[in-house]
């Protein structure tokens, strides 16, 4: 599918999803989702709210409970489920993808890889569902010890906005494959996507009650999933801030576990010797690939003082020619914010960089003669460490480039955040290399490539960027209890 071709996708689901049907809200409440291209309304979604939540939850945890057919199915028929679901996923990709156009502003390039690791995170986690076992362990004594790994139970998903059908599927394939059933809540900038998944849920077979998406609001639905007392693991992905009262949550009610992954101040080093025109192409998608909403954007550019000045005028050019509009247009390389409080944060610490010395080299507006949510493809020079935008999580498409000298000052430097979400690196020097890959704080560090998120690899955050890992084998630790059994062995007769 092409820009050129895209029609505007017919919107089925607009309600709850709640143990295999598709139900309005209990309130009858619904909130307008609106299009980030134009700001205006795509159409009405169901509103849930706590009661729904409640409802939600009751679903998912008679589903999980011993004896259901769920608890009861083999592993590998549950992996085949979710093999089953990511091929119809892939059947209507078309679909999807014009779904996410609309209402993430995702240009092609974006929306296919989104639902692309998508795919392949539901597929890597299908594979699991039946090798996930336990241990014996040789204890003292006459006694047989062994483990077993078995479901949380109720996994209470809250999803951001920047890229629904990646983050459905990371947390949907995780949650399944060790037996758990889910209440998911999509965000309400983005909901249309993944209650578009709830009628793929039915066609693929999964039992009722295994899968449930509620729509509404982080205040409401949200915090009623973190707070809920039946759910036992909440997995989170968005801001710092959210993700405290997620926490807190968890502390004051039932102490269920939480799985956080949450914002990033990503460092990019680029020493002089490394290749500085795929440096500057990488460093540009680092930054400005979905309009900059990404959370392990390579938001913070240090780049050694030989080449400084150069690098500079390449990325301020190759920033000037990306064009930015809405996706159904042609040649197209990146969209519009979400809406207008992130278009108001951004264009407040573009001012910032401005007040505080920062070097504007090209953008820092919003586009001119548009009535979506467009920023202009801004360049910051001479960035040093104390200013607001050399700290503060933009989430927007604003680079900053900042000069170093010695590989000890920039590891300083580059560690010197309360952010650990991931790094890159820049160089021909397999030493400099892997002194970088050793001494960064972050959950991922990448050589001489950004933004390489593998199904099969852990992604997550050092300090304050997160708890826990999604992805790879250690997922399968975030998603099951372990239980111990002891075995007394009878004496034999004398």
């Amino acid at each position: 599918m092409t820009a050129a071709n895209m029609a505007t996708p017919e919107i089925k689901h607009t309600q709850l999803f709640i143990n295999n049907e598709f139900v309005n809200s209990l309130s009858g409440k619904i909130f307008p989702v609106l299009n980030p291209s134009t700001a205006e309304r795509i159409c009405d979604v169901q509103e849930g709210s706590k009661a729904d939540i409640d409802v939600a939850v009751e679903a998912a945890k008679n589903a999980v409970k011993l004896g259901s057919p769920w608890r009861r199915m083999d592993a590998s028929k549950r992996g085949l489920l979710i093999n089953k679901l990511a091929d119809l996923i892939e059947r209507d990709g078309s679909h999807i993808r014009a779904i996410e156009a609309i209402e993430a502003g995702m240009v092609q390039g974006i929306s296919g890889f989104d639902l692309s690791v998508g795919l392949s995170n539901l597929r890597y986690q299908a594979g699991w569902a039946d090798k996930i076992h336990g241990k014996t362990i040789p204890i003292d004594g006459d006694y047989f010890c062994y483990t077993r790994r078995e479901p949380v139970g109720v996994v209470g998903a809250i999803l951001p906005w920047n890229f629904p059908m990646f983050l459905t599927c990371i947390k949907l394939g995780a949650a399944l494959a060790c037996g758990n059933t889910v209440v998911i809540k999509p965000s309400e900038e983005t909901p249309l996507a993944t209650l578009y998944i709830g009628s793929l849920i039915v066609e693929a077979g999964f039992p009722p009650g295994v899968v449930n998406i509620v729509s509404g609001y982080g205040k409401t639905a949200g915090a009623a999933i973190a707070e809920h007392m039946d759910v036992d693991l909440v997995s989170f992905t968005g801001s710092i801030e959210v993700g405290k009262l997620v926490q807190q949550a968890a502390g004051r009610t039932n102490l269920k576990r939480v799985c956080l992954e949450l914002g990033g101040k990503s460092p990019t080093i680029v020493f002089a010797d490394a290749d500085i025109d795929y440096a500057v192409e990488v460093g540009h998608r680092s930054v400005f690939s979905h309009s900059g909403q990404l959370c392990v954007a390579g938001s913070r550019l240090f780049v050694q003082d030989e080449i400084y000045e150069e690098f500079v005028k390449k990325a301020v050019r190759r920033a000037k020619q990306g064009k930015v509009g809405s996706p159904e247009q042609e040649g197209v390389e990146r969209g519009p914010q979400i809406n207008q409080a992130q278009v108001d944060k951004i264009i407040r610490l573009i001012e910032s960089g401005k007040k505080e010395g920062a070097i504007l080299n090209c953008g820092g507006a919003r586009v001119a003669n548009n009535k979506g949510y467009f920023i202009e493809s801004t360049v910051f020079s001479d960035v040093t460490d104390d200013m607001q935008i050399a700290k503060e999580e933009i989430f927007g498409p604003v680079q900053q480039i900042m000069r170093f000298k010695t590989i000890e000052e920039v590891i300083e430097r580059a560690n010197k955040t309360h952010y650990g979400l991931a790094s890159a690196v820049f160089t021909k020097d397999l030493d400099k290399a892997l002194t970088i890959a050793n001494s960064m704080k972050a959950g991922t560090v990448w050589v001489n490539i950004h933004g390489m998120p593998m199904a099969q690899a852990p992604q997550g955050g050092y300090k304050m960027s997160g708890i826990g890992r999604e992805c790879g084998e250690e997922i399968i630790q975030e998603y099951t209890e372990v239980k111990t059994v002891i075995i007394k062995i009878p004496e034999k007769n004398s």
